[in-house]
């Protein structure tokens, strides 16, 4: 290292769950070098293949480093540049106009995790939106559905420590795709199964994790909860319930058991597609083995009856006590001990409240689109996203972002299928050009993150346009203008047990501190439930009171495997888009050279679907719904059932022969609660192009 090197630590910004902690080394100005932190306690010095190649990205010659004014048609993106005063000045008259003719709600920012942390991802953008009048955005597209749904029987989202899978005896990874998308996670693993754990997978896909298990079981889509019922009805069957535990944290185990007798294995295998034999061995396996554990994170949830999934799956845990043992119980996003750490409003004590509309972002194109919304929106502030790519029925999505009268402004780092149709892009800082601190939802460590260069160029972070935006508008509250460091300081100074041991110095000299709680973390061994009853709810007095099934239980979808039969005759294929690809995430980095893989989309199909469509390897085909048409080169795998087919989900419009990506054709219908969506209950037909 020369004397005019230097290191910095950071921490990855991903929608991942994993948050690994890095070093950059800087040579004068310059990024030269970023690796994983050796020190990082999870992560372990490792990054995945994506953010190894980071400074690509941040030096890319196609990145937006100056403001851009439209000057061709919408979707066309085609812009010249314009100044950052002038940018300001024009969103200034065109958001004050558009809310004195409309009124405050007339306005909506969207945003999603494509920065996370906790004020790049939103902190001043609430505050002014906020005092602005704005309609509100559900951010509820992924894991909100699944929190409800556990929290339905356990009232709380809380479950150990992933690490703390080193103790597990049985693992179950259901619905997650750990080796590709939680990969860290992965070496945790393979040390329980170095002491002896088994590891199943319960996926309707065979993933590269599927490929590393001890044992894949391969539901059809959306089917998960028959399967549940189906190894309930056989651990009480076979005296494998844990009677102590049950009688003590449980309520509404009669009533379950009664529910249960009827889903033996054979009505649940004619339900869920695996065979009833296999049904049984795994509900024996499950019921003997000690810690057994269950990891799901956000796919199991992306169903019309998502909730309910996770309601009747997070019965099993309590049914075999296995929240008794460290290593045991039910993990789904660790986030949760770190949110309810760092909940705070949105304003400032005595500065009013933000009571508003909300508009679903997994809606946002039936928003965009529909007539009859009073007030229209008008005003759309795009951060951290990329929703014409990302956001469900995309072909809806475009027609509402090509709206005339909608001025649309995106802060971006490239020019992206949204930022294609705005009126002003604004330049946005990479993660090594801001100041924040990332919280996880892989682990319970938060992680600081130091600006390692300067902002290339005239790129402003989130947090730097909302104050400029603040001053566009004329506001001069204060708490409009908090810097970075103060905005931090507001979140960690907050009076949570959690957070006792940490500060804003012993995260900027360590790069990461874990949450103040038990190691290894087993928070209900003795019960304790946040419940109304204090305990695991196997039946549900709070939904018996809403009129609603108070038991755990299986409806089909809609559009999934046993929905609706005129439907399926004309859309007789089941949807899935996975990620299938190490090298970009979500839709980030798909449009690099460098990441994208050769060949561009595709859709996999089982070989015996493509014959009844005289498909070869290789062809060209149409995917097609209702909501959409695509045209992909067809795969002939044995990674999908029959009945089932996959398109790889991520790649941005532009390289798919068509005009649209995968998301065309995924479903927009929300989830049985929390406000997610149905993406993975889709129907298509594929026929020969």
């Amino acid at each position: 290292m020369t004397e005019r090197s230097r290191t910095v630590l950071g921490t990855c910004h991903h929608d991942c769950p994993d948050s690994c902690g890095w070093v950059v080394t800087v040579e004068g100005e310059r990024a030269v070098k970023l690796r994983g932190n050796p020190d990082h306690p999870y992560s372990r010095g490792e990054l995945c293949p994506k953010v190894n190649r980071f400074l690509d990205r941040v030096y890319s010659p196609d990145r937006v480093l100056t403001p851009l004014r439209r000057v061709g048609a919408k979707g066309e993106g085609r812009f010249e540049p314009t100044t950052w005063d002038d940018a300001l000045a024009t969103i200034a008259v065109e958001w004050s106009g558009r809310i004195a003719r409309h009124g405050g709600e007339t306005l909506l920012g969207y945003h999603s995790a494509g920065t996370q942390g906790l004020i790049q991802m939103t902190s001043l953008d609430r505050r002014l939106f906020a005092v602005l009048g704005a309609s509100r955005l559900d951010a509820t597209i992924c894991g909100s559905t699944a929190r409800v749904g556990v929290e339905l029987t356990n009232g709380t989202g809380l479950g150990p420590d992933p690490l703390d899978i080193v103790h597990s005896r049985f693992i179950i990874l259901w619905g997650t795709n750990t080796r590709l998308t939680n990969r860290h996670l992965w070496p945790f693993i393979e040390q329980a199964r170095s002491q002896g754990a088994t590891v199943v997978v319960i996926d309707p896909l065979r993933t590269i994790t599927a490929d590393s298990a001890d044992w894949f079981v391969q539901p059809l889509p959306g089917t998960d909860a028959a399967l549940v019922l189906g190894l309930a009805h056989v651990l009480i069957r076979d005296g494998l319930v844990d009677e102590g535990w049950v009688r003590d944290h449980t309520v509404g185990y009669e009533a379950l058991t009664e529910r249960v007798r009827a889903w033996d294995p054979v009505r649940a295998a004619a339900h869920c597609g695996v065979a009833a034999e296999e049904i049984e061995r795994l509900a024996r396996a499950y019921g003997s083995a000690r810690p057994a554990l269950i990891r799901t994170l956000i796919g199991a949830e992306h169903h019309e009856h998502g909730a309910e999934l996770l309601r009747t799956m997070a019965c099993l845990p309590a049914l075999v006590g296995a929240w008794r043992d460290a290593g045991g119980g039910l993990i789904r996003s660790s986030g949760t001990w770190t949110e309810e750490a760092l909940l705070d409003t949105v304003l400032p004590a005595g500065a009013g409240t933000w009571d508003t509309r909300r508009i679903n972002m997994g809606r946002i194109g039936a928003a965009l689109t529909d007539p009859a919304l009073a007030p229209p929106i008008t005003a759309l502030y795009v951060w951290n996203a990329n929703p014409a790519v990302t956001a469900p029925n995309a072909g809806l999505v475009q027609a509402g972002l090509a709206r005339e009268d909608l001025f649309t402004v995106v802060h971006e780092q490239f020019l992206t299928d949204t930022a294609r149709y705005a009126d002003l892009v604004l330049p946005a800082t990479t993660q090594l050009e801001h100041l924040d601190v990332v919280p996880a939802w892989g682990h319970l460590y938060l992680g600081w993150n130091e600006p390692a260069i300067a902002p290339l160029g005239e790129a402003r972070s989130n947090t730097e346009v909302f104050r400029s935006l603040a001053t566009a508008l004329g506001r001069t509250e204060a708490w409009l203008h908090d810097s970075d460091e103060e905005l931090i300081a507001q979140k960690l100074d907050l009076d949570h047990p959690r957070l006792a041991t940490i500060t804003v110095e012993g995260l900027r000299r360590e790069g990461f501190q874990r949450l103040d709680v038990a190691s290894p973390l087993v928070p209900y061994a003795e019960g304790g439930f946040p419940t109304p009853s204090g305990k695991v709810e196997l039946a549900s007095p709070r939904l018996a009171e809403l009129g609603l099934d108070p038991l755990p239980g299986y409806t089909p979808a809609v559009e999934g495997p046993e929905g609706d039969a005129a439907l399926r005759a004309r859309f007789p294929l089941q949807l899935l888009t996975p990620k299938t690809h190490p090298a970009f995430l979500n839709s980030t980095y798909s449009a690099s050279p460098r990441h994208a893989p050769p060949g561009g989309p595709f859709v996999e199909l089982d070989p015996v679907d493509a014959a009844a469509r005289g498909v070869a390897e290789g062809d060209e085909v149409i995917v097609a719904n209702d909501r959409g048409r695509l045209r992909l080169r067809a795969r002939l795998t044995g990674r999908v059932r029959p009945g089932v087919v996959a398109i790889p989900f991520g790649w941005w419009d532009h390289q798919h022969a068509g005009r649209y990506g995968a998301n065309a054709l995924t479903s927009d219908r929300l989830a049985d609660a929390g406000g997610g969506i149905a993406f993975s209950d889709t129907l298509v037909e594929v026929r020969r192009a």
